[in-house]
């Protein structure tokens, strides 16, 4: 008589069906697996994007709020190309002032809202040719500029308005606006007074050039984590902080 062994092998056709589903098995979970990870890195994107755009803004606030009114100069300016501010040193006062511009430039494409800043500042005639660098700077930066520039978030557009006289108004068009005379006249008074300290800054009374307020509205590109139109408005502390 044969006798049974009651244990069979697996067939060809059983062993390619089931190495046919370990292997879907496995395609699946990677691409679950890559899924997560891509979810992640846009998460990390868009955060970093925020964190970004957040100290940026917190950083114009701060320039602003830093603004150092001198006589005889201008200490904020908008010529439609960048916004020029003359400002109180982080570092403290002995560092002197500091000329700081924003302005938007386009690269690759893509435009990119930038910052730049001039080394501490401890005479006229160093405030009178930082002034102008800033300038110069908006408009064809050159090696040493670009060294002294941040980029910050990417931008579309931008637009600046003055709040005077109870209203918001477009600065080129305001007829109590900074003017190239003025501006022409402080450089020569500074270049007279080369060697002249540059003063601390005024802490009473308010320069006519000077708006109560400064409203910025962004124009953010596609693909941030925040996109579109932004406004965010600034307010002279002797106005009050809650306008």
């Amino acid at each position: 008589m044969r006798r049974a062994t009651g244990c069979q092998g697996f067939t060809l056709i059983e062993l390619l069906v089931a190495i046919s589903l370990m292997a879907l098995m496995t395609v699946l979970s990677w691409r679950g697996l890559d899924g997560v990870s891509r979810a992640q890195t846009r998460l990390q994107q868009q955060s970093d994007d925020v964190l970004a755009l957040q100290a940026t803004l917190a950083q114009w606030g701060a320039d602003l709020e830093a603004m150092a009114e001198q006589p005889d100069t201008p200490s904020l300016d908008w010529d439609g190309r960048a916004l020029r501010i003359v400002r109180r040193s982080s570092a403290g006062p002995d560092e002197g002032l500091r000329v700081v511009a924003w302005a938007r430039r386009s690269e690759a494409g893509q435009g990119l809202w930038l910052r730049w800043q001039s080394p501490p500042l401890l005479t006229r005639s160093e405030l009178a040719l930082a002034w102008q660098k800033a300038q110069v700077w908006a408009q064809t930066p050159s090696d040493d500029d670009l060294v002294r520039e941040v980029r910050t978030v990417a931008l579309d557009q931008w637009q600046i308005f003055y709040y005077r006289g109870n209203a918001w108004s477009n600065p080129l068009s305001s007829a109590d606006s900074v003017t190239a005379a003025s501006a022409a006249s402080a450089a020569s008074g500074a270049n007279a007074a080369a060697e002249a300290t540059v003063p601390p800054p005024a802490t009473t009374g308010v320069q006519a050039a000077v708006p109560d307020g400064v409203r910025l509205v962004l124009t953010l590109a596609p693909g941030q984590a925040i996109h579109g139109k932004l406004t965010r408005d600034w307010v002279r502390g002797s106005m009050g902080g809650g306008k």
